[in-house]
């Protein structure tokens, strides 16, 4: 409960952090300075309360995913803990969660859990998105502004909700937007096919010991690739406006790919086995589901400058 509550203070301090002029430390310490430690705790539950409209759907998303996998794996009767958020303090508040559970003897049974959570998430998220992006103004582009990543069902989502977007503008994101498309994004890196990740179960239900060769062979195409754009931005930035935030996209891939890694490592660099019992068509489709979605989700530029 205590990652919970800390998750959701961080998540609603990030929400009220992308609606203010100001940084949120700003206001509560001209309220401390004003009226005391009681006016900067008032400050600070006004603050957090400026964040609703971007944490109230994002962690309605993540919940619904975790409780995707739990209910599943409660049906198969996989031993399973309750899900552990993960608070983090930056533009989203948090890093998702994670569920700790007993090895899964079926291969049926690894599709069920792992496709649950994602297929759970995306329910709500692709309605919170588009419902966010009717609200979402369209705007002309703020040169040197960061803007969210595209992904193929995203930019579907755009073209249908936003019609036509002229050239030079973009849609400023409306917070239901920014944290539909979060949910997209997490559901994305979820569904990378590598070691317990949601699609590391399903490709190695699909595939079975070719899917840990696969995930090792990921994960460095990863790394190479975050280092390939970072020298191609650096390289193509003009003198003198290099910034932090113009590596955004290899500093998202880059440590990704080194978590990723790590935690395959400490499986044994192996995927837990899972049975030999042949999948039914229907988790076939399911798997396959799963592959395509994570196709139409990637977002190969997570962040960008405008």
């Amino acid at each position: 409960m205590a990652l919970f509550g800390s998750t959701v203070l961080s998540v609603f301090y990030a929400g009220a952090t992308q609606h203010l002029p100001r940084h949120p430390e700003e206001y509560v310490g001209m309220a401390y300075t004003r009226s005391g430690i009681l006016g900067a705790l008032r400050t600070l539950g006004w603050l957090l309360g400026q964040g609703w409209r971007f944490a109230v759907p994002l962690l309605a998303i993540l919940v619904t995913h975790e409780c995707g996998h739990y209910l599943l794996a409660r049906r198969h009767r996989v031993p399973a803990s309750l899900p552990m958020f993960i608070p983090f303090p930056n533009l989203l508040g948090t890093m998702g969660a994670v569920i700790s559970m007993r090895p899964i003897g079926s291969r049926n049974a690894l599709v069920d859990i792992g496709a649950a959570g994602p297929l759970a998430g995306l329910a709500l998220a692709i309605p919170i998105t588009a419902f966010g992006l009717a609200l979402s103004p369209i705007e002309a582009l703020t040169p040197g502004g960061l803007l969210e990543g595209d992904a193929l069902l995203y930019l579907l989502l755009k073209r249908v909700v936003c019609g036509s977007i002229p050239s030079g503008y973009d849609v400023q994101l409306h917070p239901f937007a920014f944290a539909g498309w979060t949910g997209l994004f997490m559901t994305m890196l979820n569904l990378l096919p590598v070691g317990q990740l949601d699609g590391g179960h399903i490709t190695y239900a699909l595939f079975g010991r070719r899917a840990d060769r696969w995930s090792r062979w990921f994960i460095a195409g990863l790394m190479v690739y975050a280092l390939a754009l970072a020298g191609y931005i650096a390289s193509t930035t003009p003198h003198g406006q290099i910034s932090l935030e113009r590596f955004e996209p290899a500093l998202i891939w880059g440590p990704w790919a080194v978590v990723t890694r790590v935690v395959l490592r400490l499986s044994g660099d192996e995927h837990p086995p899972a049975g030999d019992d042949p999948l039914t068509p229907a988790r076939k489709a399911i798997a396959l589901l799963c592959l395509v979605l994570f196709v139409l989700l990637f977002m190969p530029l997570p962040m960008r400058v405008g």
